[in-house]
């Protein structure tokens, strides 16, 4: 690993001063950290701004920067305002992507930024990521993939940094949780951020709170499908009525629970 973090480290010092997609995850987190220790002021890291992000989550990308030390601002984005993004298609993350990296490109161009780089790492080669085409549409830099350090490395290294990031699960945005094909309005963005804070309350970690609009129901009702880490659902039937109250009231019609319960994607 010592090997490839050099090759992280020159990659960084080649494309300054340089711009980076920043969310507060776990690999653009640690990028930011190890772009900030290696180029300070040289680096700039950016946040994209939109229904489909946590006000939590935000706040918290925020808090981690400052911590980090390293500069970060924040840009609006309008991806819900592009129907090939709101309609909800397969190919949903390309449109947000694009969008991100549009305001990213001009921002660069206009205060003379060398690159932008976003947290791609090595694991993500093994899956169909449709936001690594608009990437390298707009020639986006991956420093994490191409030194070649795994989501596990990425781990180990955030340790070393004291990075609160470095066990942190997965946070993929609210529109994750909307079905293929049915679409992404501000309004069920609102009520699964609600409904999972909701969740969350309670003392669960690793869930999901999937937004299900059912032809049965009443126009534009949904169906609360909450999924919950395995290693978590014994603590389900001792919450379970307050779950489903606290979900209901966020405007669900129903909460269905996931007996399979939640697990990442691999």
């Amino acid at each position: 690993m010592t090997e490839k973090l050099a090759q992280l480290r020159a990659q960084l010092q080649a494309h300054a001063p340089l711009v980076i997609a920043y969310s507060g995850g776990v690999d653009s987190a640690y990028l930011l950290a190890e772009a900030h220790q290696t180029l300070g002021s040289q680096v700039l890291g950016v946040i994209a701004d939109s229904a489909s992000l946590p006000r939590q989550a935000l706040a918290d990308a925020l808090a981690l920067a400052e911590k980090i030390g390293a500069r970060v601002e924040v840009v609006k984005t309008s991806e819900l305002d592009n129907p090939d993004y709101a309609s909800n298609p397969p190919n949903r993350c390309y449109f947000c992507k694009a969008e991100l990296f549009i305001n990213l490109d001009s921002l660069a161009r206009d205060r003379g930024f060398r690159a932008i780089a976003y947290g791609e790492n090595a694991d993500d080669m093994k899956h169909e990521r449709p936001g690594r085409k608009a990437a390298t549409e707009f020639s986006i830099i991956a420093p994490l993939r191409d030194a070649g350090l795994t989501k596990a490395e990425i781990r180990e290294l955030s340790r070393g940094l004291d990075l609160p990031t470095a066990d942190a699960p997965a946070q993929p945005c609210l529109s994750s949780r909307i079905p293929w094909g049915t679409p992404v309005t501000v309004g069920a963005l609102d009520m699964i951020e609600r409904g999972e804070a909701s969740v969350r309350a309670l003392g669960f970690r690793i869930f999901r709170v999937r937004h299900i609009v059912k032809e049965a129901a009443a126009p534009g009702a949904a169906i609360a499908k909450v999924q919950i880490a395995p290693e978590e659902m014994a603590r389900l039937p001792e919450v379970e009525s307050d779950l489903t109250r606290g979900l209901l009231a966020v405007g669900y019609a129903g909460v269905e629970i996931d007996p399979t319960g939640y697990r990442s994607p691999a």
